[in-house]
């Protein structure tokens, strides 16, 4: 049925108001919300029997109610998207643009509500959701420059009167299948781009963190986006299964662990889907005798523990080379026993909680995994009490010294759990760095340019940092990611994502002379 007041959701006036959700700083709101489906331009209630509950991790209070959709909604979903492609299509890319640039303009009105939201449910620090905002606001502005990155090429006289030209195309309905640690931004690499070259779009927000989704889906529907070019379904892994195999969907962007990457990469091939499928990581900060540590310390910290290690691009392997490296042990424990863990909404704090009780005992469980591997534990942040916040789930940070073998070192630990390591060479870093399954991101810290270029052209990953602890690409270029870290060829962000949502039509044409025609017609 429609969505409606009467099933706990507000109605359109106090939605694009907010009506105060964003104040819900750290608690849950007084009705608990059954989130809908935004379906063909409308807010649909689903008929399903099983909902699951959205948590604040620093207080475990109930959030809302997310529904687990049904095959026939996510049918109708894909139908809505598909009948909205050929009128969307027909658009001018300028006019479509346009689209994009209302909703630019409100994401920056409403960014302060949004950042709050992500640290709601997903708990991370205030400034970093603000951060993750503005990376969102950014692929939007850049997406809006489709009119030129969508261009073709032309050849004029290849033989006599003939011209050839290449010109980029739509192909209809795309999806997406986000991971929970950057619930706003991650779906926004790949869907402004859909939608302005013409493709319609579904995205299927992560169930532990599906709120800020639907924030975002209120400005949508303010923009007036046409009914069913951008569409909402909820659920989990059943719900991304259909969504892949629907003969209707042409391709899936996806974005997560390794092992599940590697399964929707494999289903997209068997159903002959496009799929880009960014995978997990354990990335390596190298720091050379000649870094200036007092200056790189604060970064390294916010590579390692930032977003409560919950990152993709977060450093998980520090390797100190040469005489640096007991300095550099000392330094990086004192300066992750200084961060200060607690509620996202503090101004203080530099450690939120991660996002849920079950992901809390699996680090708890790596930590005990490390330890019994023979790994040294120099920083135990299992210990780590918020005060008035006695049921969240923190994690201070943790540090061990740890050698290649141990599961602790060569594992992705999606949380505040970072490894030591002492190296001789440069030689020694990069061939570590090399022999790791994952290929996300690597850094280098120097001031040395030879060490760095060196560094940068051996170093067997997507992203590489010089001095840049989080190598997080800007929009207008491709999000990298080699080895298990990513499965395709065509990566979220710049180029690379054009390509992904339209395929070239070259057409090569004959144009006889004027007189030719006449003579032979009339």
């Amino acid at each position: 049925m429609e969505h409606s007041k009467t099933a706990g959701e507000r109605g359109p006036e106090q939605r694009a108001q907010g009506s105060g959700w964003a104040e819900q700083r750290a608690g849950a709101p007084a009705e608990v919300e059954r989130l809908p489906n935004y379906v063909g331009g409308r807010w649909v209630e689903s008929a399903s029997t099983v909902w699951e509950e959205v948590r604040n991790p620093a207080t475990d209070e109930v959030l809302s109610l997310v529904p687990m959709s049904t095959p026939e909604e996510v049918d109708a979903c894909v139908t809505a998207a598909r009948e909205a492609f050929f009128a969307w299509r027909d658009v001018p890319a300028v006019e479509r643009c346009r689209y994009l640039f209302r909703l630019k303009h409100l994401l920056e009105e409403r960014r302060a509500d949004l950042a709050r939201m992500i640290t709601l449910e997903h708990g991370k620090e205030y400034r970093a959701a603000m951060g993750e905002m503005r990376r969102l606001i950014e692929m939007v502005e850049v997406a809006c420059g489709i009119p030129t990155l969508m261009m073709g090429d032309y050849s004029e006289q290849i033989a006599p009167r003939i011209e050839e030209y290449s010109v980029r195309v739509p192909l209809g309905v795309f999806a997406m299948i986000p991971p929970f640690n950057f619930p706003g931004m991650v779906p926004f690499w790949f869907m402004p781009w859909a939608v302005a070259l013409g493709n319609t779009y579904i995205i299927k927000p992560n169930e532990q963190c599906p709120m800020t989704q639907q924030r975002l889906f209120e400005l949508i529907h303010e923009v007036g986006f046409p009914p069913g070019v951008v569409n909402l379904i909820n659920g989990g892994a059943e719900v991304a299964r259909r969504l892949i195999a629907h003969p209707d969907v042409k391709g899936i962007s996806f974005v997560g662990s390794t092992e599940t990457a590697r399964a929707v990469y494999r289903m997209c091939g068997e159903y002959g889907k496009r799929c880009q499928a960014q995978a997990g990581a354990n990335n390596f900060l190298v720091v050379m005798p000649d870094a200036d540590l007092d200056a790189a310390m604060s970064n390294i910290m916010e590579s390692c523990f930032g977003n409560s290690g919950q990152r993709c691009l977060s450093g998980g392997v520090v390797l100190g080379v040469g005489p640096v490296y007991e300095r550099l042990r000392d330094g990086f424990v004192q300066a992750a026993a200084r961060l200060k863990v607690g509620c996202g909404f503090d101004d203080e704090v530099d450690l939120g909680p991660v996002v849920s009780r079950q992901a809390l005992a699996r680090l708890h469980a790596a930590i005990e995994r490390g330890i019994a591997e023979g790994a040294r534990l120099l920083l135990d942040g299992r210990r780590v009490k918020v005060e008035g916040y006695p049921n969240g789930y923190f994690l201070g940070p943790t540090v061990f010294e740890a050698e290649p073998g141990m599961s602790i070192f060569d594992q992705e630990v999606f949380g505040p759990v970072r490894c030591l390591k002492k190296v001789e060479t440069l030689d020694e870093a990069i061939a570590l760095v090399n022999s790791s399954r994952y290929g996300n991101a690597a850094t280098i810290y120097t001031q040395n340019g030879a060490w760095a270029r060196e560094f940068r052209y051996r170093v067997e990953c997507g992203n590489v940092g010089v001095n840049v602890g989080i190598v997080a690409p800007m929009a207008f270029y491709p999000f990298g990611g080699m080895k298990d870290s990513f499965f395709g060829d065509l990566h979220g962000q710049g180029k690379d994502v054009v390509n992904f949502f339209s395929d070239r039509k070259v057409v090569i044409e004959r144009w006889f002379p004027e007189k030719e025609v006449r003579e032979r017609w009339f």
